[in-house]
């Protein structure tokens, strides 16, 4: 407790004592009760501690729901290969966490290297026609000044210019056929960039490196889904990985249909799950079904929570405490008084200035900096908020000492 400590001397039977070691005052080893601890004026100053009368209040009435954790639908991705390929190397396992952009299988697209194969073919049969365009535009010019001075006849001039506006056609013909593979090409993330350097210059050419593809994650997220291996062929419509981003999950949850008017979408809800007995994880229901399971007559309710340290797992069984809209009074105190012992929530009631009795309570709805309790508490009693471990702390040595004698 800062500079000041302060501990508790061992005794026999129930007798409990505290000393303050740094005022050097202490108090006489008297008899106690069981579930009573001693502590002087002087060290509970030391201690910080506080105390406050449980007090009734109007809080809303909660039902509790069952529900399953899903990670958020628009937050998981089925990842497919865009064409038939051949797996060349998987990057991730199942159960990996992934990052925006890293690679999960490189492969090599087959249908992306035809389609490159059928690009050069084009972009070559494209030069071929802008040659020959050329030729004709040279001898179409030739012929219209020899015209001028009658060195060719009308005709020939004809069939030039003809020659030359079917060379025209060849050409935008070719053009088309170009652009056609290049947007098919696109499709597969290929920039122009990487369009000009597939152009074949001194017997080089990137085609068999240009039509090895990547599938890169979307999002942060984990791997949950893995169906892949090196040396496969793998089709468009197989899915090779799902990742899910699951910072933030939902719980959905059954509402019985005769309790749809007792809870409202976009209010506070608390999830609850065995795997952590002691934490409560905060959420808001954010979504409640406009159809009726036949069956079980029961409304889906959404109820998204955050899940940052990822302590939330897929289909985990979960509690959902929802507020309805019926009140009721409920009897509270601090937040800071609820201590645990053995499992089981105790507060610290005030029986004089210097004694406090544990009582056994049970915990409810939250309200703010108070909480709702349960059990061996009547209202007006007072109970300590701050400092109450260190009467925890108290009550638990002193049940070491009596089993020490």
């Amino acid at each position: 407790v800062g500079a000041a400590a302060w501990s508790w001397l061992k005794g026999r039977g129930d007798a409990t004592a505290v000393a303050d070691v740094t005022s050097g005052a202490s108090t006489k080893k008297t008899e106690t009760a069981p579930g009573v601890v001693e502590l002087s004026e002087e060290a509970q100053r030391n201690a910080s501690v506080t105390t406050s009368p449980a007090t009734l209040i109007t809080l809303p009435s909660v039902i509790e729901l069952t529900g399953v954790v899903t990670p958020e639908e628009s937050r998981v991705a089925h990842m497919r290969p865009p064409a038939r390929g051949l797996i060349e190397q998987v990057s991730v396992r199942l159960g990996d966490r992934v990052k925006a952009g890293q690679t999960l299988v490189a492969y090599d697209n087959i249908q992306l290297g035809e389609l490159i194969g059928d690009y050069l073919t084009n972009q070559a049969t494209l030069r071929q026609a802008q040659t020959d365009l050329e030729v004709k535009r040279a001898a179409l010019a030739r012929g219209e000044a020899l015209i001028k001075e009658e060195a060719i006849a009308r005709q020939t001039l004809d069939q030039r210019r003809a020659e030359f506006q079917n060379g025209e056609a060849a050409v935008a013909s070719e053009r088309a056929r170009v652009s056609k593979v290049e947007e098919q090409i696109h499709r597969f993330g290929l920039s122009d960039a990487d369009l000009a350097n597939l152009r074949p210059e001194e017997g080089q050419s990137g085609h068999r490196v240009a039509s090895h593809t990547v599938l890169r994650a979307p999002f942060d997220g984990i791997i949950t889904k893995y169906d892949v291996a090196q040396g496969e062929l793998v089709e468009p419509e197989r899915e090779l990985f799902t990742v899910a981003d699951l910072s933030t999950v939902w719980v959905l949850a059954d509402l019985y249909e005769k309790d749809l008017g007792r809870v409202q979408a976009n209010t506070a809800g608390t999830v609850h799950v065995e795997a952590y007995p002691d934490r409560e994880f905060t959420g808001r229901v954010t979504y409640i079904s406009d159809l009726i399971d036949p069956t079980t007559r029961t409304a889906k309710v959404r109820c998204v929570v955050a899940n940052v340290d990822g302590a939330l797992k897929l289909d985990m069984f979960a509690r959902v405490v929802v507020p309805t809209s019926d009140r009721r009074q409920a009897l509270t105190v601090p937040v800071a008084a609820i201590q645990q012992i053995d499992g089981q929530h105790v507060v610290f009631v005030r029986q004089s200035p210097t004694r406090f009795e544990r009582r056994d309570v049970k915990v409810g709805t939250t309200a703010g900096d108070r909480v709702e309790v349960s059990g061996q508490l009547k209202p007006g009693e007072v109970v300590v908020g701050s400092g109450s471990f260190y009467l925890k702390t108290g009550l638990l040595r002193e049940r070491l000492a009596g089993d020490g004698d």
